[in-house]
C-alpha cells in the first residue's frame, strides 16, 4: 500500500488509516504475511501486523469481541464491593518464596550447571530467582485483574485490547518464543523417579531444600540438579497453591535437565491466562477472591513496566543482572494502602489513547540477553532474528497444565494486540472462523498432536519478511468501528467507577452505601437457624410451605427498613437473605415474593433432586468450550473447566 492518507474521526479525532481494496494476486500474498508494509502521503513507511483479509466484506464480523457476557470484566459489575479485597494475605498467599531460602542452594549449584543453563535456555529466567520476586502490590494486581476479560484473554483498557505478549515474557524473563510445546505425556521419563534420591514426605519448601541441597565442595549430582528444578518450577516460575513442591512437575525438570529445547515462554504465558480468569472469576463471589495462585509475579512485573512513567515509579537499587525483569522488580510499591485503588483505577482509565507505555518492550535502552537487545524492534531485525519474531508475532495455540485433566488449551492471538509490538492496528482475526470448525473433534484420548494439526493447519503457516519502517500507533478504519461498537455502551470513568461502589473504604468515595442489608444480626440468626431445621431436600413442597409463614411474616415487618422492593417492583432478596442458607434449586423464596412459581414448583417433583445430575469429581471433568473460534454446543473435556451439569452418559 502506498500513500495511504490518515484520516481522523470528526467527533472523537482518532486517528486511523483507510485500506483500500487489493487486487486478487495481492490479497493472496498478504494472507500469508505477518509484516504489511504501507507508506503513507508524507512518505513514511509503517506496517501492520498480518495477515491481512478483506476487512471490508459484511460477512467479516466481529468475531474476536465477548459474546458471553458472564466472562466481562469485574469493572463492568453495577457494584463493586472494595472490603472483599482488605485481607489480602489470605488473597495473594502463592508468591515465590522469599530470595533468602533458596539463594545459596541456587549459587551452589550455578557454579556447575550455568553451561547446562545457557543451552537449554533458562539461564537468565533462573537469575530472577536471585530478587525480590515474592514482593507484590496487591492493589495493582486486583485493579488490574478488575479489568481482565476471561474470553478474549485481554485487559479492556479504554484504547483497546493489551495483554502480555510473548516479547514481554522474553524481556523479563530472557525465555524466547522457540522450543517444543509441552504437555503431559510429550516427553517419555528417560529418568526413572525411584532411581533418584529424592525425598517426597518433605514437600514444604524449606525443608525440600533442607532435605536436598548437597554439602559444600561435593559435585552437583542428577537429583539434587533435578530436585532444585522441581523446587524452582513449584515455588519461583508456577507458584502452586499448596506452597509444596509437587511430584507432577518431575517430567518437566528431567527434560530441563536433559536439556530439551522446550518452549517454556507459551508455557508460562498460557498458565497466567489460567491464573487470571480464575482470579477474575474470584472476584463475583459474595466473599471475594482467596488464595490466587499461578505466576502472578509475572503479573506484577508488566503493570510495573507500563506504570513507570504513568506512576513515576523509581528505585535507587541498580540490580546486577542484565535483565528487564531483574530491574523491574525494584519498582514495586511497598505501601499496601486501600488508598491505592484509586491511583490505580485512574491509572488504567487514562489509557484513552495508546502510547509508548503500553509498549515498554519496544526501546532501544532494553536491557537484556544480547539475542533480544539488539533485536527487539521488529522494524529493524536482521536476519538471524526472523524466526524468533514469526514466533512473536504468528498466532498458535499455547497449553498450561502439568497433568492432562489439568490442561487448558488458548490461543496465542498477537493480532490484538499489534501495537506493543510498534505495529498498526488493523482488525484482528481469529484463529480459526467457527464456520469452519468440525464439529466432531474432540480430544477424549489426550491426542493434542492431532488437535493441534487440526487446528494450526500448516499448509496455511505464516511468514515473516523483514523490511524497514518506522513504529507507529494507527488503527484501521475497521479496527475503530469494531472496537467502537463493542465498547460504545460499556465506556466508563472514574465517577462512574465510585458510583458502583459499595462499603467503599476509598476515602474519595462517594458511592452509595448499602446501609441496613445485614443490620439486624438477630433476625438473620433466627432466620438461619429455623431455615436449617425445616429445609428437607427430599419434600420441597414442605420445605416451602413451612417456611413461607414465617418468612412472609419478617419480610412484611422488615419490608420498608430493608427496601428490598425497588420502584421498579423487583425485588432485591439477593442482598437481603443470608448468605449461607442451603439453597432451594432455582428458586429461593418464590412463594413469599408473591411471584409466579417456576416450572419445577408447579409440579412439585418429589424425585427432583434424585433426578438432578451431580457431576463426579474422581473422573475427567467436561466443560464447554468457551473460546469464541470454537462451537459452542459441544463439550470438550480439556477447555475451561465447569463442573455443572457434564455431558449426559458420560
Amino acid at each position: 500500500m502506498t500513500n495511504a492518507p490518515v484520516c481522523t474521526v470528526p467527533e472523537s479525532q482518532e486517528e486511523f488509516v483507510p485500506i483500500p481494496g487489493m487486487e486478487e494476486a495481492s490479497l493472496k500474498i498478504y494472507n500469508s504475511q505477518v509484516l504489511l508494509p504501507f507508506s503513507l502521503e508524507n512518505s513514511q513507511i509503517h506496517a501492520f501486523l498480518g495477515p491481512f483479509v478483506g476487512q471490508n466484506k459484511k460477512k467479516i464480523g466481529n468475531t474476536l469481541l465477548p459474546e458471553d457476557s458472564s466472562t466481562l470484566p469485574f469493572i463492568y459489575s453495577p457494584e463493586i464491593n472494595l472490603s472483599l479485597f482488605k485481607d489480602t494475605t489470605k488473597i495473594f498467599r502463592a508468591f515465590p518464596p522469599v530470595k533468602n531460602r533458596h539463594l545459596e542452594w541456587l549459587l551452589r549449584l550455578e557454579n556447575d550447571m550455568s553451561s547446562s543453563w545457557v543451552e537449554t535456555g533458562i539461564f537468565e529466567f533462573i537469575q530472577l530467582a536471585k530478587f525480590d520476586l515474592h514482593l507484590f502490590d496487591p492493589q495493582m494486581l486486583l485493579s488490574a485483574i478488575f479489568f481482565w476479560n476471561r474470553e478474549t484473554r485481554a485487559f479492556e483498557f479504554p484504547c483497546g485490547f493489551v495483554c502480555p505478549t510473548l516479547l514481554d515474557i522474553a524481556a523479563i524473563t530472557g525465555l524466547t518464543p522457540l522450543g517444543d510445546r509441552f504437555y503431559p505425556d510429550v516427553f517419555e521419563d528417560e529418568i526413572s523417579i525411584k532411581e533418584l534420591s529424592i525425598t517426597w514426605d518433605k514437600k514444604k519448601y524449606l525443608a525440600f531444600i533442607n532435605a536436598h541441597v548437597g554439602q559444600p565442595g561435593t559435585p552437583v549430582s542428577t537429583s539434587e540438579h533435578i530436585a532444585f528444578l522441581m523446587y524452582w518450577l513449584s515455588g519461583c516460575v508456577f507458584c502452586t497453591p499448596s506452597l509444596q513442591v509437587l511430584k507432577y512437575y518431575f517430567t518437566l525438570a528431567q527434560a530441563l535437565h536433559l536439556k530439551k529445547k522446550v518452549c517454556l515462554s507459551k508455557l508460562l504465558l498460557a498458565s497466567l491466562y489460567t491464573c487470571l480468569d480464575e482470579a477474575s472469576e474470584s472476584l463475583f463471589r459474595e466473599t471475594g477472591p482467596r488464595n490466587l495462585s499461578g505466576p502472578l509475579w509475572l503479573l506484577q512485573l508488566w503493570l510495573n513496566a507500563i506504570f513507570e512513567k504513568r506512576l513515576s515509579l523509581t528505585s535507587t537499587f541498580t540490580p546486577t543482572c542484565d535483565l528487564e525483569g531483574a530491574r523491574l522488580t525494584t519498582l514495586t510499591p511497598r505501601k499496601r494502602l486501600v488508598d491505592n485503588f484509586e491511583a490505580y483505577i485512574r491509572a488504567i482509565l487514562s489509557f484513552t489513547e495508546f502510547n509508548e507505555d503500553l509498549a515498554p518492550f519496544i526501546r532501544p535502552t532494553l536491557i537484556g540477553p544480547a539475542w533480544l537487545r539488539q533485536n527487539n524492534e521488529v522494524w529493524n531485525i536482521n536476519l538471524a532474528s526472523v524466526e524468533i519474531w514469526v514466533g512473536f508475532l504468528s498466532w498458535d495455540v499455547i497449553m498450561s497444565g502439568m497433568k492432562q485433566k489439568d490442561v487448558r488449551i488458548y490461543p496465542y492471538q498477537p493480532q490484538l494486540f499489534a501495537r506493543q509490538f510498534g505495529l498498526c492496528q488493523m482488525k484482528p482475526l481469529p484463529l480459526r472462523r467457527k464456520e469452519s470448525i468440525d464439529f466432531d473433534i474432540c480430544v477424549e484420548t489426550g491426542n493434542y498432536e492431532e488437535v493441534l494439526e487440526f487446528i494450526l493447519r500448516p499448509d496455511k503457516k505464516l511468514t515473516l519478511t523483514s523490511c524497514s519502517f518506522s513504529p507507529s500507533f494507527l488503527v484501521s478504519r475497521c479496527y475503530l468501528r469494531w472496537w467502537c461498537q463493542y465498547c460504545a455502551d460499556k465506556l466508563i470513568t472514574f465517577d462512574m467507577f465510585l458510583k458502583k461502589l459499595i462499603n467503599s473504604p476509598l476515602s474519595s468515595s462517594q458511592g452509595p452505601k448499602q446501609t441496613g442489608t445485614f443490620k439486624n444480626q438477630n433476625i438473620i440468626y433466627q432466620f438461619e437457624q429455623f431455615f436449617k431445621v425445616s429445609y428437607r431436600p427430599n419434600n420441597v413442597h414442605r420445605t416451602i410451605f413451612d417456611a413461607s409463614v414465617s418468612l412472609s411474616k419478617m419480610v412484611q415487618r422488615n419490608i420498608r427498613s430493608k427496601k428490598v422492593i425497588n420502584p421498579r417492583g423487583k425485588t432485591d432478596f439477593e442482598k437481603f437473605c443470608p448468605k449461607r442458607i442451603p439453597p432451594l434449586p432455582n428458586a429461593l423464596f418464590g412463594l413469599v415474593k408473591h411471584l409466579s412459581h417456576p416450572p419445577w414448583v408447579k409440579t412439585l417433583d418429589p424425585f427432583y433432586l434424585e433426578r438432578k445430575e451431580i457431576p463426579k469429581k474422581d473422573r475427567v471433568t467436561y466443560a464447554k468450550c468457551s473460546v469464541y473460534d470454537f462451537p459452542r454446543d459441544k463439550w470438550w473435556p480439556l477447555c475451561w473447566v465447569n463442573n455443572v451439569n457434564p455431558p449426559p452418559g458420560n
